[in-house]
């Protein structure tokens, strides 16, 4: 398996921080959408944490992950792709990461602003504050972090959904090569 990206496919760098950015994403979404209906318990706070620190999980590996994608650029799109194909992936491309760094960073500042006791990443490191308690910025953090999420969904169901396309009805490689080679 290439660690760069070769020009006909991503490589197993951009495979795996692809892969492991997708299952936390699945995960922190997931429990940020059922914490809300948790009573207020030990488990809750446990919960909560464990969103926070998926969270700022992933705003690492994104920021790592754009570092690679500016290293290691990106495959050639595949032969017979139109152009207005291409530069929609291209740019679908580029607002998943900044959406994926914007909505961890938005919940790091909203729980900055929220005045709450510092957090500790998964129990081992305490996350230092952005900011001060300030009403304002929580609410306007929360509001941005809410939207990001449904901005989120959006471009993945697009993401996800053209790269079904091209499996299933154009029958080319652009799903293929983002799975792990088969031997």
């Amino acid at each position: 398996m290439s660690l760069k990206n070769p020009r006909d496919r991503w490589g197993g760098v951009s495979k795996s921080l692809h892969w492991l950015i997708v299952l936390l994403l699945l995960a922190v979404a997931v429990i940020g959408l059922v914490m809300g209906e948790l009573p207020r318990s030990p488990k809750y706070f446990w919960v909560y944490t464990a969103h926070k620190s998926i969270g700022i999980t992933i705003f690492a590996l994104m920021l790592l992950r754009l570092g690679w994608r500016l290293y290691a650029g990106a495959p050639d799109p595949v032969p017979g792709t139109p152009t207005w194909q291409a530069r929609t992936a291209s740019v679908t491309h580029w607002a998943l990461y900044a959406i994926a760094i914007a909505m961890p960073l938005s919940g790091w500042l909203y729980d900055s602003a929220s005045g709450l006791r510092p957090f500790r990443w998964f129990g081992l490191v305490e996350v230092p504050k952005l900011v001060g308690p300030h009403e304002w910025i929580a609410q306007r953090a929360h509001a941005a972090h809410e939207l990001l999420f449904l901005l989120l969904v959006a471009l993945v169901a697009l993401h996800a959904g053209a790269a079904l396309y091209h499996h299933l009805f154009r029958r080319d490689a652009t799903l293929q090569r983002m799975l792990p080679r088969r031997r």
